[in-house]
C-alpha cells in the first residue's frame, strides 16, 4: 500500500510530504486513513496540535463521511482504523474535512504511487469520460 499526503501552511507553502510504502494491504480507504494519520502525527511532532486550525482535503468521501461531525454507518472491517483516526484526531481542537473531487488530489495520488514505485496517473479533464470498448 503506497501513502501519499502533501501538508500546506496557511499561505499554500509545502510544508511537508508524506511518500511512503507500507507493509499494509487495503483498500483505498484503509490506505487515505492511513495517510491521514502520518500527516497528523506528523503536525504533533511539530508541536501544532491544539492551537493549529488543520483542514483535511480528501478525496475519499468515505473519509471525509465516517471522520466529519455526522458520521454514516461504519464499515465494519475498518472500525478499528476509524476509531484510532478519531483518536489521532482528538488534540487538534479545530479540525474541518473536506471532499475534493480526485483531480485536485493529483499530488498526495503522485506521492502514493511514487512510494509503490508507479508513474504518475496521466490526468484527464474534469468531466472526461473514458469510452468503454466493445469486444
Amino acid at each position: 500500500m503506497g501513502l501519499g499526503a502533501v501538508l500546506t501552511g496557511p499561505d499554500g507553502t509545502v510544508q511537508h510530504q508524506i511518500s511512503e510504502a507500507t507493509t499494509y494491504t487495503g483498500c483505498n480507504n484503509e490506505a487515505e486513513l492511513r495517510a491521514l494519520m502520518l500527516s497528523l502525527q506528523w503536525l504533533a511532532q511539530q508541536g501544532l496540535a491544539a492551537s493549529t486550525p488543520v483542514l483535511v482535503f480528501s478525496d475519499n468521501s468515505v473519509l471525509v463521511e465516517q471522520l466529519g461531525s455526522q458520521p454514516t454507518a461504519p464499515i465494519g472491517r475498518l472500525a478499528a482504523l476509524f476509531d484510532e483516526a478519531r483518536s489521532a484526531l482528538q488534540p487538534f481542537h479545530n479540525v474541518r474535512l473536506q471532499w475534493i473531487p480526485r483531480h485536485r488530489n493529483g499530488a498526495a495520488d503522485t506521492l502514493a504511487r511514487a512510494a509503490l514505485g508507479l508513474a504518475p496517473k496521466v490526468a484527464l479533464p474534469p468531466g472526461h469520460r473514458e469510452k468503454k470498448k466493445r469486444h
